[in-house]
């Protein structure tokens, strides 16, 4: 399910990166190239980008499919921005959420989306739902499993967690609960990119000094693309990129602080 993408770099157009490509996000809608799960991704799409001068992103999310959204190749078309995430959905699940389901996900400066599925939703997590303060779920923006995971990492964050950090420790809680469950997340605070590997596919392009991309798959036959293995994080900057396995940093983490320990 889903296809997303982060990238920073130097300033250009949303479409240049979205739309114009060959297999860009706006194709992987219809017709991605390497999604294991799930054929069309036509259940919403957003995007966020972030303002010169702005340390907060805007977002653009619709309930419907890419291509079926008029305004959004005007939008792509003139605004620019040297730091984007963007999605198109395959729901896991029918809900009536609509847009609000949509990645990217946002809290301050940060950006996320989950491309997966939690095993046994809802009730898999409900003991991890549990260790988050009454006001966080409440302030759940859908009640979808990306959701969820994205406050399980939001929590780290504001705990004070690095972005690996936060994500490596969301996926090992997660996947410990919900076995066999698909876990690429992504982040990004417009300097920086974070991105979980496991269960589905995960590539990067990288340009030294000048831009990095990370998706869900290739949106060109550029032979500079590269894969990252399953079971492996990786962060990434405008200047470099660098995989570590998972299981190096899971192993020892410690369970998410409970509730009471949080206050």
């Amino acid at each position: 399910m889903c296809r997303h993408i982060a990238c920073v770099g130097p300033e250009e157009p949303l479409g240049r990166l979205l739309v114009d490509p060959p297999h860009g996000l706006y194709r992987q809608s219809w017709a991605p190239r390497r999604q294991r799960h799930g054929t069309v991704n036509a259940d919403g799409f957003g995007v966020g980008w972030y303002a010169e001068g702005d340390p907060v992103p805007a977002r653009y999310r619709r309930a419907g499919p890419i291509w079926a959204d008029l305004s959004f190749a005007d939008l792509a078309r003139v605004v620019r921005t040297g730091a984007l995430l963007a999605a198109v959905r395959d729901a896991t699940l029918s809900g009536a959420d609509a847009e609000a389901a949509a990645a990217p996900y946002a809290a301050g400066r940060w950006l996320f989306s989950h491309n997966g599925a939690v095993t046994g939703w809802p009730g898999s997590l409900a003991a991890l739902s549990r260790t988050l303060p009454p006001e966080d779920l409440l302030a759940l923006e859908a009640r979808n499993d990306s959701a969820l995971v994205w406050a399980l990492a939001l929590a780290r964050l504001r705990g004070g967690d690095g972005a690996g950090q936060a994500l490596a420790g969301t996926v090992a809680e997660v996947a410990a609960a919900a076995p066999g469950s698909r876990l690429n997340l992504l982040l990004t605070d417009s300097e920086t990119i974070t991105a979980t590997a496991w269960g589905d596919t995960l590539w990067y392009l990288a340009e030294p000094g000048r831009r990095t991309v990370v998706a869900s798959e290739p949106y060109d036959d550029d032979p500079h693309w590269r894969e990252v293995p399953d079971r492996t994080l990786l962060t990434a900057s405008r200047t470099d990129v660098l995989l570590t396995p998972l299981k190096d940093l899971t192993e020892d983490l410690a369970p998410a602080p409970s509730e009471e320990a949080r206050r």
